[in-house]
């Protein structure tokens, strides 16, 4: 886009960023500006719903564009974008949102321009170089100046938009428990809204207290001025009835503390050294108790083997 100075984005009666997006056009100017606001033309998209011829006549008598730079208007205008977004917010697998409750963000963001294309650059005479163009998704609460979700969303990539849907789509049916029939219809109509020029946000949030919370989505672009769009997403919790945290990490059971095992191991070798300890000792009592009971009967004590062969050779 053109260069806009901050003065330009001053608010005006009908516009809250002034004249600033009107500049991003080719050829318009302050004067050009003056021209047009005496027929009441307050802001951009005011402009852009005009018919084409109404908006040509405008141009060429109150503006005094020639016909080449009227066409210069309107292909700028067939590349800006117009947005929407269908936003959902709940608990997979449960009907409400309870506090603690790991919840999950689905938007779909559908891109429409005149011309019909999904990708394109914008027009940008004084940038260095090609500019491509990024939308920020924002979920926030404005009371509490809180952002709860934040997604950059881009349009360029095709492919990559189709393959982060159909996994995002995928892992969210088997969560649900979905067979492989129902799956599969929600992947192939993940990928037609793709290819059809919407893009898929997802994100999760763990629910608040209990109330009612007038959150504000948002869509920023950053390379146009005047196609921001923002939308009122009311969110519901209630006070928690069911056990855990539904969605988030289950419940382990106890953890030994570190040092635990080690010390149970330590045990069991000291106890093994007693026992073998204590065992030998009565063996050893055994042992002296029976050499004094065959003294007592006159036995003489067995010899070892070594002392047998000396006898004998005796």
């Amino acid at each position: 886009m053109q260069a806009v100075p901050l003065s330009a984005r001053k608010a005006t009666g009908g516009s809250t960023e002034g004249n600033a997006p009107f500049f991003q056009l080719p050829h318009f100017n302050d004067a050009v500006m003056k021209k047009i606001a005496r027929k009441k033309v307050k802001s951009l998209q005011e402009f852009r719903d005009m018919k084409i011829e109404d908006r040509a006549e405008l141009l060429s008598q109150i503006g005094g564009f020639s016909a080449a730079e009227i066409q210069d208007v309107e292909s700028v205008l067939d590349m800006m974008p117009s947005v929407t977004v269908d936003v959902t917010c709940g608990t997979e697998g449960e009907e409400g949102i309870q506090e603690g409750d790991i919840v999950t963000v689905q938007a779909w963001v559908t891109l429409k321009r005149a011309n019909g294309l999904t990708r394109a650059l914008p027009h940008a005479p004084y940038f260095p170089f090609h500019k491509e163009e990024n939308w920020w998704f924002l979920l926030a609460d404005q009371n509490s100046n809180n952002v709860w979700l934040s997604q950059k969303v881009s349009f360029m990539d095709e492919a990559s938009a189709v393959t982060a849907a159909s996994k995002a789509i995928e892992e969210t049916m088997e969560g649900l428990g979905k067979n492989a029939k129902e799956t599969n219809k929600s992947v192939r109509e993940a990928i037609e809204k793709v290819k059809s020029g919407s893009r898929l946000v997802m994100g999760k949030f763990q629910a608040p207290a209990e109330g009612n919370y007038n959150l504000t989505c948002y869509l920023l672009c950053d390379s146009w001025l005047g196609c921001d769009r923002k939308i009122a997403v009311k969110v519901k919790v209630v006070k928690r009835t069911r056990a855990g945290t539904r969605g988030g990490v289950a419940d382990e059971g106890p953890v030994l503390e570190d040092g635990a095992d080690e010390e149970e191991e330590i045990e069991e070798e000291e106890y093994d050294e007693d026992y073998e300890s204590e065992y030998s000792e009565d063996e050893e009592d055994d042992k002296q108790k029976n050499k004094k009971d065959n003294r007592a009967n006159g036995k003489a004590p067995a010899s070892s083997s070594g002392s047998d062969s000396d006898s004998e050779e005796e």
